[in-house]
């Protein structure tokens, strides 16, 4: 895995999204929430499953890791 960093200019925008739009907390429960779903309809699409493997478990991955960026839910003992 690299570690791939992001422009100034990212990093305000994000601040201000999260800052003034959304609360992070409620945005991490949503991609949790999102997850799950898509999780359970690959799931039964077996077909699709199949062939789209390692797209789907790098998706899976990767909006985890953004849902704890926002609210570290995985990280409390």
């Amino acid at each position: 895995m690299s570690a791939n960093t992001i422009s100034k200019e990212a990093q305000i925008r994000l601040m201000n999204f999260f800052n003034n739009t959304i609360d992070p907390q409620e945005m991490a429960k949503s991609i949790r929430q999102v997850n799950y779903v898509l999780a359970l309809g690959a799931l039964r699409q077996h077909a699709t499953l199949q062939n789209e493997m390692d797209n789907l478990q790098n998706s899976f991955y990767w909006l985890n890791e953004l849902a704890e960026v926002l609210n570290p839910y995985l990280d409390v003992e």
